[in-house]
């Protein structure tokens, strides 16, 4: 029967381990909020939101604040051979291991498990089913948005500033200024962390963004245009039936149509 635990901890700046513990469960600790040290073995690395230690059982390991910190733990022993072995992916030669997240994906992280914990607080049919399908879940969200060093965690960082200002231009340079690399550096990078461009995950945005803003809000064509950077709306109607197959007004109708 698989053990299941999961809890958020918070803790002063001053605060630290005693010692390195070991445990036989499979570790998932996020820091949430604040910085640190993790130590293990011999190495000590810093620690900051949206870094994820991966900690295999029986493996020596202590966590020292620097900050007030906030961390989102999982402790696992038992798991079924499928979901450990996603454990496994994300782990090199069975030695705890450091991941990043960019701030978006950090977050959607976050929601997932505190969802995982209200649902534990409440009367389940299938507990440990459900634990395990969680569990599953976090897992498969590591392995499909972790980036395994620091530059690719600045350059996912590049990704949500672009996500968060989709009225201004792309400026390769600014961006790979901001990722500390060399224009052509970054696009390389870029790439390999999105599979595609910048202005390719730029355009993309802004049509999920106009497409959410158009099923959700009231807000008029104009509005929604310049919120996703086009100053006329002529030129946003024809991007957005270029890209989409028809006028953002037609797609509104459908919207409304289908889904009332």
């Amino acid at each position: 029967m698989p053990e299941i635990r999961g809890f958020i901890g918070t803790h002063d700046k001053d605060w630290e381990d005693e010692r390195q513990w070991s445990h036989p469960d499979l570790e998932i600790t996020v820091v949430l909020e604040g910085s640190g040290r993790f130590v293990y073995e011999q190495e000590e690395r810093r620690v900051e939101a949206g870094h994820v230690a991966l900690i295999p059982s029986l493996s020596a390991h202590s966590f020292h604040a620097m900050t007030p910190i906030r961390f989102g733990v999982v402790l696992v022993d038992g798991l079924p051979a499928h979901v450990r072995e996603l454990f496994e992916r994300l782990v090199v030669l069975g030695k705890p291991r450091l991941i990043a997240l960019s701030r978006l994906d950090q977050d959607r992280y976050e929601r997932l498990f505190r969802e995982w914990l209200r649902s534990r607080s409440s009367t389940l049919k299938e507990p440990v089913r459900n634990d395990l399908a969680w569990i599953e879940i976090l897992l498969l969200f590591l392995n499909e948005h972790s980036h395994p060093d620091q530059q690719s965690f600045t350059v996912s960082h590049t990704g949500d500033y672009i996500r968060r200002h989709l009225q201004e231009p792309i400026v390769i340079g600014s961006l790979a200024e901001m990722a500390g690399l060399s224009e052509e550096g970054f696009r390389k990078r870029f790439f390999k962390a999105y599979g595609m461009t910048p202005k390719q995950y730029q355009q993309m945005c802004r049509l999920e963004e106009a497409k959410w803003l158009l099923s959700s809000a009231a807000k008029d064509m104009q509005a929604i245009a310049e919120q996703i950077g086009f100053a006329q709306l002529h030129s946003f109607s024809l991007w957005f039936k270029k890209t989409e197959g028809c006028p953002p007004s037609e797609w509104r109708t459908r919207q409304r149509r289908d889904h009332h």
